[in-house]
Formats: structure tokens, C-alpha cells, sequence
């Protein structure tokens, strides 16, 4: 038996992004961590198809669309990459939304506001339009907030690497210039997809990290390391590492939130000031906390993030049983 996919090509500030707008399995559940759960369970092989070799790639983001399971929401969004379904992307969110709109794929009850069910939660994506194309997509994503401090591991070639660990739609380490880490340009791409894993397993093993709210969403899935901006008017620079080796081209927009909430929590950062991300290639998200929350016993902020997306082009992938690497593959 033959699948077919239909999606929409494009990128956000550069990094990749598959919305699949036909051919997806339905889900059961009641919510979207529910019907996530369900994914994972029975149809993994939808996500490494689509986003794996031949048909993606190693830093391959991509989306899939459903009935939303809230009645406040226009759609609902599940996120799939090479490193598995995450419970929120930013710059997928960006560039779905983008998608969605300039294809007439959802009519949003508020002109020029998307609500969207995810496993995080409800995300608000405010867009601007310029003519028939979508200008800018400003998400008001999930409270994040600093989960902790100045934890350390050994990373070999390194030495002992200090960071925080902080929540965005996904938990972060955030390593900082410190002794041995002099700045962002000390590492090479490669450097960092060397390095990044044994900083994250590492991590994992000495410490625990869980959402209060949703115990599903547990462990420290991406490794940030920071820099001194480069660009006028930028505030920081980043890379950020997921998967197997994916460095995010985009300043990443769950990554940007954790990275706020970090700042905040540290005084370092004040409530309703810009904070603009620049990402390893250049482009640019603005950011910023626009007000306190809490999650269980966290402190935590209201992050906005904004970015813009093109759409590069329409695909119908196909799944053939006949193909031995069907369901996909990737170098590791």
C-alpha cells in the first residue's frame, strides 16, 4: 500500500519548516498531549518518513494540522522533527502560520489572530499582512521560566561547563561565556554538534528536569550557547542544538522564551523591554517578557516572539511499501 502527503515547503528565518496539510493519520484523544501520546505510539513511522533521508534531512522541522481539541482555538498543531514530536516549536508555529494564511487553509474567527492547540498549551499568533503575503507572525507562547541554576558537567575538551536550565515550550541548557567558553565564534558548527550531545546526556543523567504542570514534558532536549551579538541593535546571539545534530539556523523561538525567562529571573532582563535574538546565520526574532506569571511553584514570564517565514514550495511526498527505505533513514 501507497501514502501520500501532501505538504507546504518553506522556512522561518531560515530553518525548515514541512506543514502537512493532507494524508496525515487521525488521532485520538482529548488533548493534544493525548493525541501526541497516540502519535508516537502508532504512527513514529509518519515522522521519520516525512523528516529523515530521502525526503528530509537532518535539521528537517516539520507540522501537521488537526480539529482543534479546545473550543477556544481555530486549529491544532503537532510538531514533528528529527528528534522526535515536540510539545512546541516557535519557528514552526511562525512558519505554519504563515503557511496556513497565505494558502486559506483556516479562517481565523479574529482577523489577524491564529489560536492554536498544541501539547503546550494555547499559543496566540498575531500576523501582520503585506498585500496577500503574511508580513510577521508574533506568537504569545506557554509561561516559561528558569527551572535552575548553575548546574555543571564535564564535557571533554571543555572541562567543567556551567549552565541554567530553563523552559520555553521545551527545557534548554543555556551555556553562557565562562572559563573555557570564551564566546560563541571559539566554536565551529561541528565543535557544537560534538560537543552538545555529551553536554545534554550528561545532564540528563546527573539531574532532573519536568514541567509542574505536565509531567509528560520531561528532560533537557536542547543545548543553547550563547554569544555576544554581532548585528546593530541585536541583544544576544545563539546556536541552538537538537536532535542528533541539528543546529537551529533560526534564532529559535522556544529557545528565545527560555532564554527571556533565564534573563528575567536573573535581573537581567526587565519586563516589557525588546530583546532581540540573533540567530548563527544572522536572521533575527524579537522578543519580549511582557509579563510575570507563575507555573507550579516557578516563577515565570509571558514571552512574545516574532519572525517571519517564506514558503518555498508545495510537495506530494509519497510512502511507497515497496520502497525497502520507506520509512526513512539518518547518518548518525
Amino acid at each position: 500500500m501507497n501514502h501520500s502527503f501532501f505538504c507546504i515547503d518553506g522556512h522561518t528565518c531560515g530553518n525548515p519548516v514541512r506543514l502537512v496539510t493532507g494524508g496525515a493519520p487521525a488521532l485520538e484523544g482529548r488533548t493534544m498531549i493525548e493525541r501526541r501520546a497516540h502519535f508516537e505510539r502508532d504512527f513514529d513511522w509518519v515522522r521519520t518518513a516525512l523528516m529523515f533521508e530521502p525526503r528530509g534531512h537532518d535539521v528537517m522541522s516539520g507540522t501537521i494540522l488537526y480539529p482543534p481539541t479546545r473550543p477556544d482555538c481555530d486549529i491544532a498543531i503537532l510538531f514533528i522533527e528529527v528528534s522526535g514530536c515536540l510539545a512546541m516549536c516557535g519557528h514552526g508555529t511562525i512558519g505554519t502560520v504563515t503557511f496556513i494564511i497565505e494558502n486559506g487553509l483556516v479562517q481565523p474567527r479574529e482577523p489577524g489572530l491564529l489560536r492554536l492547540d498544541t501539547p503546550a498549551g494555547l499559543v496566540l499568533a498575531r500576523y501582520t499582512m503585506d498585500g496577500p503575503y503574511v508580513e510577521s507572525v508574533r506568537l504569545t507562547i506557554v509561561p516559561s521560566f528558569l527551572h535552575s541554576s548553575d548546574l555543571s558537567v564535564e564535557v571533554e575538551g571543555l572541562g567543567e561547563v556551567r549552565f541554567d536550565a530553563a523552559y520555553g515550550g521545551n527545557f534548554y541548557a543555556i551555556v553562557e561565556p565562562q572559563p573555557g567558553y570564551a564566546d560563541l565564534d571559539q566554536l565551529s558548527p561541528s565543535d557544537i554538534q560534538r560537543l552538545s550531545p555529551i553536554l545534554r546526556r550528561k545532564a540528563n543523567e546527573k539531574y532532573r528536569f519536568a514541567h509542574p504542570e505536565f509531567p509528560e514534558i520531561a528532560g533537557l532536549s536542547h543545548v543553547m550557547w550563547t554569544g555576544v551579538a554581532k548585528k546593530p541593535g541585536a541583544t544576544a546571539r545563539n546556536a541552538v542544538f537538537y536532535g542528533d545534530k541539528a543546529i537551529d539556523r533560526s534564532p529559535c523561538g522556544t529557545g528565545t522564551s527560555a532564554r527571556m525567562a533565564q534573563l528575567v529571573a536573573k535581573g537581567r532582563l526587565e519586563i516589557g523591554v525588546p530583546f532581540v535574538h540573533e540567530s548563527i546565520i544572522g536572521t533575527e526574532f524579537r522578543g519580549m517578557a511582557t509579563e510575570r506569571a507563575k507555573v507550579g511553584d516557578y516563577d515565570a514570564i509571558v514571552p512574545t516572539v516574532e519572525g517571519w517565514a517564506r514558503i518555498t514550495g508545495h510537495n506530494t511526498l509519497f510512502v511507497n511499501e515497496r520502497d525497502p527505505l520507506r520509512h526513512g533513514f539518518i547518518l548518525k
